[in-house]
């Protein structure tokens, strides 16, 4: 590349640097975790001390998130994942949920993994914008955490 060409590639950004941070801890606290039972009670009480912390429209959100996936998928075990509350089946992450002041977006997203039996066709949906958690929109995030653990 010439000095006159313009690389646009900055490398990540401080928001990704710290998630990427996060994660490494997650591992290695849930590498020092005792029994299965411990391990779980943790992991739940560490997805919910990270809802606690966020903003509060976040954390609303992400508290009525948190009360549909674990009562319409019983299964999901909550977890953190990059710093956000996720669910997992067997250890691998099927559904997440990402505040916006995590990535200074303007709206929190409910994402889903490729582990999510969510597949319709040749195209689908992996991710969802939410500005609010009405009780319809409640509806609809049960309806797809059903679907995606089918």
């Amino acid at each position: 590349m010439s000095s006159t060409e313009s690389n646009t590639y900055e490398g990540f950004t401080a928001e990704e640097r710290a998630a990427m941070k996060e994660h490494a801890q997650e591992q290695k606290a849930a590498a020092r975790r005792g029994s299965r039972a411990d391990k779980a009670a943790l992991a739940e009480r560490d997805v919910l001390a990270k809802i606690a912390e966020m903003q509060d429209s976040d954390r609303v959100m992400a508290e009525r998130v948190h009360a549909v996936v674990t009562a319409s998928a019983p299964e999901l075990a909550p977890k953190l994942w990059y710093g956000m509350p996720a669910y997992a089946l067997d250890g691998k992450v099927v559904c997440f949920f990402q505040s916006a002041a995590k990535f200074k977006a303007r709206y929190a997203t409910l994402g889903f993994s490729d582990q999510a039996n969510l597949d319709e066709g040749t195209m689908w949906a992996a991710g969802f914008a939410l500005t609010e958690v009405t009780p319809e929109v409640e509806e609809r995030i049960a309806a797809l955490v059903k679907q995606a653990v089918s």
